[in-house]
């Protein structure tokens, strides 16, 4: 480690492979090829054509997948109510679970019911989203991912 980071208070940059752009048919491989390259994580992108026009897969790919690999499962929740799906979600696996702070009136509840249940968790936010809506809750984030294209689709250029 770089004497950097050891004196910084900004911890090393992680390797966070998104599997939205995997081969759908291969992903117990694709899976495993990441974690061999040297990985972090693994990023999932759940989306439900509500939140964004797209739609990916559910929490049931990240229970398919949970035993393939060793590595943590960063769940990034782009879905209308995401309350809905945080019982199945962490029940799969998730390690972090990210949500829309546009998403849901009730940022503060979705933090507390995932902390509650053992899970990290992190606020991510729409590019025109101003970072002083989760200043209150800043303290209580593992992770803030602040988006720079808007969400739905992989491989946008920024």
């Amino acid at each position: 480690m770089s004497e950097v980071y050891k004196k910084s208070l900004i911890p090393p940059p992680k390797i966070v492979p998104s599997i939205l752009s995997a081969d759908f048919r291969k992903l117990g491989e694709e899976v495993k090829r990441v974690e061999k390259a040297g990985a972090d994580m693994i990023h999932f992108d759940i989306m439900d054509g509500h939140f964004v026009p797209n739609i990916s897969f559910g929490p049931m790919i990240v229970k398919a997948l949970r035993n393939e690999v060793s590595l943590p499962f960063l769940v990034h929740l782009m879905v209308e109510d995401p309350e809905r799906i945080l019982g199945p979600t962490i029940d799969a696996g998730a390690d972090i679970i990210l949500f829309h702070v546009e998403a849901s009136p009730h940022s503060w509840r979705i933090l507390e019911s995932i902390k509650k249940r053992g899970v990290k968790v992190g606020i991510a936010l729409n590019p025109a989203t101003s970072l002083s809506t989760i200043k209150y809750m800043l303290h209580e984030l593992d992770m803030v991912l602040i988006m720079t294209v808007s969400p739905g689709f992989g491989g946008q250029k920024f």
